[in-house]
């Protein structure tokens, strides 16, 4: 990205690729801002229905992390039809479709390209109000770090792949990522939140990373605070662990200060995830508003699960 050619500044470009944030923002009306983000990835489960559901639930995230309303969806699909047939894209197609309508947004059209490794995602197109969108920086010493869904799914959907897992693990896995961000967009709305983002490919502490260090603070997370899934930290332990999740704990070896915790403990902190929920500061009366107001709406893994600080000689600071 150090090599593209700089864009001029543009007004109406509310938000563009100058940080780490999830979707860029155009502003198109004093009242109206344009959310277009982009996601699509290989296939993670066996069903492809449920693959196509994961998919979009995962593409539709980044609109949620910053505040706005996915209206409209464009399929995107690299398939090998002569080797797995028609049958099995409709699936794919068909679970993304009743996920883009759970969300309330209208599937438009797509583009596909005929490839021998299935890969599936969608482009999405929201709005929200130009003075309104969430942005993943301005996190702010004294506020409290709330998480909406539990961490591990990269652990887990490698063990599916190993058949390590048991069916209920299977079963709850996937639907963690199956689960949509909008109730927890939704019921955010009502508050205040200084920095929002979602945890997907670079783990819990990357992205938790990218907040602090785009904030200029530092985070006080504990480990015991934080929504695990079962059986996470076993498969860790026996080192049932995606590539990803180990590149993501190297790169933030200089970043992350572990007080007392073991190697899997670590791992699973920042473990690739796909379809993760929201990574979210904000003042620490409203954070216990906001989780009472989840685990009413259903969302019970949702937690408070450290604190803002004054920026220190580390990024972030992981006790037990």
């Amino acid at each position: 990205m150090r090599q593209l050619p700089k864009q001029d500044p543009v007004p109406e470009l509310l938000v563009g690729n100058e940080t780490s944030d999830d979707a860029g923002v155009y502003r198109l009306t004093d009242s109206i801002a344009l959310i277009q983000t982009v996601d699509f990835f290989t296939p993670i489960v066996d069903d492809p229905y449920m693959f196509g559901s994961i998919a979009a639930a995962n593409s539709l995230s980044d609109v949620y992390a910053m505040g706005g309303v996915p209206k409209t969806v464009l399929n995107i699909v690299a398939y090998p039809i002569k080797k797995l047939g028609p049958d099995v894209l409709a699936d794919i197609l068909r679970g993304a479709a009743d996920k883009v309508k759970e969300a309330g947004a209208l599937t438009v059209g797509g583009h596909s390209i005929d490839d021998q490794e299935p890969k599936f995602g969608l482009s999405v197109t929201g709005i929200v109000h130009p003075d309104k969108f969430w942005k993943n920086v301005g996190a702010r010493p004294g506020d409290a770090l709330v998480l909406t869904k539990p961490i591990g799914v990269g652990i887990l959907t490698t063990g599916i792949k190993r058949n390590v897992v048991t069916p209920e693990q299977e079963r709850i896995v996937i639907e963690t990522m199956a689960m949509l961000n909008k109730s927890a967009a939704e019921v955010l709305s009502n508050y205040h939140p200084h920095a929002v983002t979602d945890v997907t490919g670079f783990g819990l502490l990357g992205h938790g990373s990218e907040m602090a260090k785009g904030s200029n603070v530092s985070f006080e997370i504990s480990f015991s605070k934080v929504p695990i899934l079962e059986g996470a930290l076993n498969l860790a332990r026996d080192g049932v662990v995606p590539g990803g999740s180990k590149s993501n704990h190297q790169w933030l070896i200089d970043d992350v200060v572990y007080e007392d915790l073991l190697s899997e403990e670590q791992i699973v902190l920042c473990d690739a995830i796909t379809s993760g929920g929201l990574l979210v500061s904000l003042n620490e009366e409203e954070a216990a508003q906001y989780v009472d107001k989840l685990q009413t709406n259903g969302l019970g893994h949702a937690s408070i699960i450290g604190r803002v600080t004054e920026k220190k000689e580390k990024v972030i600071f992981v006790t037990r």
